[in-house]
């Protein structure tokens, strides 16, 4: 039995030496396909040249790149060296990219041409990083430090919806940890092909689709972005097994195809769509799975916890509107004196385990608040039911908080999916003067819908208490979100004022 690997090259070696012209990694954008030896070849290369710009073990290197072959190769050429990856959400402006690179110390820059603007005059030094079939020369092993399973690996930002963000600091340890549960816990084998179609600077991607896949021994195709119009030749082309997807992505697969997958593709041998970074909407998962005969298998996590800790069982006790069971770390439910409470009461999601990351870069602030009492807080609001089945509410900030009453955004979003006339909705607080806030929504309706603001807040009287009905609503044609389907909160409340 093949021991396990002490870090991630180690890994990338010993699936290299069992299957090495097995197709690891396929490039959806260009045709390109790199066996397990191929792609190990390539990474060497780039981790040589990387060294050849003075990283060594302990810098941090950020990486601005468009999904690709690329960016999955520069992961694993930091890996390689002992340095660790910083990924950069290539949707942030100039500025916001600078407060990345500067607070994580960087000391190099992997940029796409299509990025490179948005880096001039950084301070740091920079190198185009299009095609690693232009990259020359080669690295060898011992010329790295020996790399154990507490090193670091990867140092990425969080969203910073509190204030600026943190850089969250995952172990070599850390991912190989989330990838193993993630495989184990779904039954990824050699025979699975993922489609890494969630953006690479998230750890979704990562852990999700190219970790698991790897530990797996199977395969992985990396798409540049999602397209709801040609996602499910995709799936038929490549043969994929299963991919991962937000919410919204099934929304819009739902909305291009609401008769289900064209003719002449073939999907039989897709098994389940993995969905996380935010609930799917109850109604959503049913027509979802009703329409494409697709299971939808939700998780949650979070960059913390390098990316998931629970999943459904990928079969009939799967339960919609949970997020199913911990994969591998431990888990509670407390209340504000870090007391576990009963199943079925609401309290603060609390984890421990070996994905859990090593703590916020030069944050011992941070560090300290989030790990309490051995556990680290996630700041998200659920109960465990009788089975053991974890249930997500919302997340502890987002709580709105009306005249002493706690109301859970999600609670009111799922009633406002069960309106035939609504596509998509969002409800958040907004100020108000005399109970100090108060819920308002945000609707999207169906192509040639009509229903007014009244009529969807009689809609939600009917099944709502009336301190939880939003008092006021607003119809857009698009509900802002980011990269990974999470509400822009700030930007919605912005139409409220």
């Amino acid at each position: 039995m093949t021991p396990e690997p002490r870090n991630i090259p180690e890994l990338l070696r010993q699936r290299a030496d069992a299957a090495p012209d097995k197709i690891f990694l396929f490039s959806e954008a260009d045709k390109r396909e790199f066996s397990y030896r191929e792609f190990e070849t390539a990474v060497a290369r780039t981790a040589g040249m990387l060294f050849a710009k003075g990283i060594r073990k302990g810098d941090v290197v950020s990486l601005l790149l468009p999904n690709s072959v690329e960016y999955i190769v520069a992961y694993f050429a930091c890996w390689q060296l002992g340095a660790l990856a910083g990924p950069v959400n290539g949707h942030l402006k100039s500025q916001e990219i600078a407060y990345v690179v500067s607070n994580s110390e960087s000391k190099l820059m992997l940029v796409s041409s299509e990025f490179a603007a948005k880096v001039e005059g950084f301070d740091v030094p920079r190198e185009v990083f299009d095609d690693v079939r232009q990259v020359e020369g080669g690295f060898k092993k011992d010329k790295t430090d020996e790399i154990t399973a507490e090193d670091e690996a990867i140092i990425i930002y969080t969203s910073g919806t509190t204030g600026k963000p943190k850089g969250c600091l995952l172990t070599h340890g850390n991912v190989i940890a989330n990838a193993r549960q993630i495989s184990q816990w779904l039954g990824f084998t050699e025979n699975d092909r993922l489609l890494t179609i969630m953006p690479l600077f998230h750890m979704n991607a990562v852990s999700v689709t190219t970790m698991s896949a790897l530990y797996a021994g199977g395969s992985t195709v990396v798409s540049q972005k999602f397209s709801a119009s040609r996602f499910w030749q995709i799936i038929s082309d490549y043969q994929v097994t299963s991919f991962g997807s937000v919410a919204t992505m099934l929304s819009m697969l739902l909305s291009t195809y609401p008769d289900g997958v064209p003719a002449g593709l073939k999907t039989d041998q897709l098994r389940f769509a993995m969905c996380g970074s935010a609930p799917v909407p109850a109604e959503v998962l049913r027509r979802f799975e009703e329409t494409f005969h697709c299971l939808v298998v939700e998780g949650y996590g979070l960059s913390e916890s390098t990316c998931r800790s629970t999943f459904n069982p990928p079969d009939e006790r799967r339960r919609p509107g949970s997020c199913g069971l911990p994969i591998g770390n431990e888990m509670r439910v407390v209340d504000e004196d870090d007391d576990e409470v009963p199943d079925g009461e609401l309290g603060e999601i609390v984890l421990r385990g070996e994905n859990i990351l090593k703590g916020y870069f030069k944050n011992d602030a941070a560090t300290a608040a989030a790990f309490r009492n051995g556990w680290f807080h996630t700041g998200d609001i659920g109960y465990r039911d009788t089975d053991g089945f974890y249930f997500i509410v919302d997340r502890k900030s987002d709580m709105i908080i009306r005249g002493g009453e706690n109301i859970y955004p999600r609670e009111i979003d799922e009633v406002l999916y069960q309106h035939p006339q609504i596509a998509s909705a969002a409800v958040i607080g907004i100020v108000d003067e005399l109970y100090g806030e108060d819920v308002a929504a945000v609707v999207v309706l169906k192509p040639d819908a009509k229903v007014s603001e009244a009529e969807v807040i009689e809609f939600c009287k009917a099944r709502l208490a009336d301190y939880k009905c939003p008092k006021t609503i607003r119809f857009v044609d698009d509900i802002p979100k980011g990269p990974t389907g999470k509400l822009l909160k700030r930007e919605l409340a912005q139409m409220f004022r």
